[in-house]
């Protein structure tokens, strides 16, 4: 498939030949376009842009092999490979991320939903289903997928979630319409524990962070450095200006025996640890599926 001017012959005849251009064949050539230049999933991510092409669900393009794309489809698809080659980010291009079995809406002005952050929510869960009238404080809430996904999951909760970006939480909104939970999540917009009022205590508080160093900003990947929003990924000169204030009040926002949970680097888990030793119980790291330490959680005193 034709991306530019400057495609090779082979491919340039194909494009004017339409009938050439079936399900299989974009697939296949889309794939190694993108792997050539660097996507670590070029078959999945290939998959995904044509059913969004397409308007259809990426299994259905497995019975649609055969099936010839129309112009518009074609053109569209071109569009997105194009900008996915240049780094754009897929869930941009789509729209969307899955996360914690659910879809969210994600924009240029949201970080994007990573696997790994499922895990937060899981804690969460499983402290705030041991309380009676739980209470969640989601801290730099982004698109909302922490706060909706534990909203969603454990219908007694009651959810606050906060961010600095109005754009965001206009996003956090809409999905939260979408799930249908606009009723039990609160969002309110301001610089971390200031966007809610000082005498609000939570069972759960839990937070992904900015907590990329400055001078680690130069080595993140282009898909990052290029399109996601550098307020939701930077925080000093080594990355923990965030969790350093989030630790220093977060005792004041514990109900007794709540808990705090933070995402943060490998790196820095040490170093947080001993912050939050200063005041909090069981302070632990805990590991994500791919057995790398990325949260440390604690538990206030129970008096």
């Amino acid at each position: 498939m034709a991306t530019s001017q400057t495609s090779s012959p082979s491919v340039q005849n194909a494009s004017v030949n339409t009938d050439a251009w079936t399900v299989r064949k974009i697939l296949d050539w889309t794939t190694q376009h993108l792997k050539s230049h660097g996507s670590e999933s070029p078959r999945l991510e290939a998959e995904i842009l044509l059913a969004h092409s397409r308007g259809c669900p990426r299994i259905q393009l497995y019975v649609q092999f055969d099936e010839v794309l129309s112009d518009a489809q074609r053109a569209k698809m071109r569009d997105l490979v194009k900008r996915r080659a240049n780094a754009e980010p897929v869930a941009y291009l789509v729209g969307y991320r899955e996360f914690f079995s659910l879809r969210f809406e994600v924009t240029s002005d949201v970080l994007i939903p990573r696997p790994e952050t499922e895990t937060l929510v899981l804690q969460a869960l499983a402290h705030l289903k041991t309380c009676e009238s739980p209470c969640l404080l989601d801290l730099c809430t982004g698109s909302g997928c922490v706060a909706i996904s534990a909203a969603k999951n454990c219908p007694p909760a009651s959810v606050v979630a906060t961010d600095l970006s109005p754009q965001a939480l206009a996003v956090a909104g809409r999905n939260a319409e979408t799930h249908e939970v606009s009723d039990r999540v609160q969002f309110c917009e301001g610089d971390l524990f200031e966007a809610v009022p000082s005498d609000a205590k939570f069972h759960v508080i839990a937070t992904n962070p900015p907590y990329v160093a400055d001078t680690e900003w130069e080595s993140l990947s282009p898909d990052i450095r290029l399109h996601e929003p550098n307020q939701a990924l930077l925080s000093g000169a080594d990355g923990l200006d965030h969790i350093r204030k989030i630790v220093g009040h977060a005792a004041h926002h514990l109900a007794p025996g709540g808990m705090l949970i933070i995402e943060l680097s490998p790196e820095q888990a040490r170093t947080v640890c001993d912050l939050l030793a200063t005041w909090a119980h069981r302070v632990e790291p805990i590991r994500d599926v791919d057995g790398e330490v990325r949260f440390v959680r604690c538990f206030a005193p129970l008096d």
